[in-house]
């Protein structure tokens, strides 16, 4: 009895090591950093309503065993592709804002099919591959960005040009045309702390329809091909459109979470601002104790909130620690790839433990 006992402790803490360690380790820099509690409240409710559709977005191709979507970049590329249009054009508010989102949507079903595409191609190395792909993109965006805004692709608005008219400056404002359109719809504020409602609602629409998916013919397509394609097939299900279905589903979810995003940072760092986009979402899913074969809504929103609490405390432990704020930077960028890299780890572990 004792042993029985011993050994369902030793499986919960195996199966749950990403999230214990990591509570561990935010617990002891929150206690370091000394930050007022309603000023981490206040920051960690905010990146919940801009962060959590992104992380939300990876759900449907892990249960479809495509492992963790870093092609994801793609649809945050294409919503910053559509929201220069939209600034571009100099339409504001909410407008501008759906309309961004409809764009990055028709972008991203033609690129999330590519990806699928791809992805069927390299059965048994989808997360390599997207990762892959996702570089790829990036130099393609590059290009287009760099070298065919305002010489092949015409633009009206000189100030976000590069001085010699082609190219996009290396920051875009948002503000003046959709920063913000969504947060000041309807804003709670509780002793200093600003929870913007209409975000929030985005997540809770998008777990709701995660969750109604599942129950689906298709949602149990998803789930037959992730837990056995071969079997999938003899039961009559065209495996490799499902894989493309899901793909789709990821990437265009992620255009439109990466418009929330941008909306609320209220700048889009041309360049940059979609390349950790991938890392850090597939992070967050992991430490809310997600793993290549399994992940739900409630590991999405956990790890985006424990990720995210030491985010905000990291800088300030570190200069509190080590008199230097940067070292905190560093450290949370660590910890991001490392966490990947362990949940990666134990996949293959666990693997090879089944296997014998």
């Amino acid at each position: 009895m004792e042993k029985n006992v011993k050994s369902r402790i030793k499986l919960i803490l195996l199966s749950n090591i990403v999230p214990i360690v990591f509570f561990v380790l935010t617990l002891g820099a929150v206690i370091a950093a000394k930050i007022p509690p309603l000023f981490l409240i206040s920051e960690v409710v905010r990146r919940l309503s801009r962060n959590t559709f992104l992380v939300l977005a990876l759900i449907i191709p892990v249960i479809a065993g495509l492992g963790l979507n870093f092609a994801i970049v793609l649809g945050a590329m294409a919503a910053q592709a559509a929201l220069f249009f939209v600034v571009d054009w100099n339409i504001t508010g909410v407008k501008g804002v759906l309309l961004a989102m409809v764009i990055a949507s028709l972008m991203s079903i033609f690129l999330g099919r590519l990806v699928g595409i791809t992805l069927n191609r390299a059965k048994g190395r989808e997360m390599i591959t997207s990762m892959i792909l996702g570089f790829f993109a990036n130099g393609v965006y590059q290009l287009i960005f760099l070298f065919l805004i305002g010489s092949l692709i015409p633009f009206s608005k000189t100030d976000i040009l590069l001085p010699q008219g082609v190219g996009l400056r290396n920051t875009v404002d948002l503000y003046g045309t959709v920063a913000g359109a969504l947060n000041n719809i309807l804003v709670v504020s509780i002793k200093f702390i600003n929870i913007f409602i209409v975000p929030l609602l985005f997540v809770v629409g998008l777990c709701l329809f995660i969750t109604f998916l599942l129950k689906t013919k298709l949602g149990q397509d998803f789930r037959a091909v992730g837990q056995d394609m071969h079997i999938a097939r003899t039961a009559g299900i065209d495996v490799d459109k499902t894989r493309i279905i899901a793909i789709i589903y990821s990437t265009v979810l992620a255009a439109i979470g990466q418009v929330i995003y941008l909306q609320d940072i209220g700048t889009i760092n041309t360049y940059n601002s979609h390349e950790q986009i991938g890392l850090f979402s597939i992070a967050a899913l992991l430490v809310g104790g997600a793993s290549v074969q399994k992940a739900s809504i409630w590991n999405a929103i956990i790890g985006v909130i424990l990720f995210h609490t030491l985010f905000v405390v990291a800088p300030s432990a570190g200069n509190r620690l080590f008199g230097q704020p940067q070292i905190g930077e560093f450290f949370r960028e660590f910890m991001a790839y490392a966490v990947i890299a362990f949940a990666l780890a134990m996949h293959g572990w666990r693997a090879r433990k089944a296997k014998h």
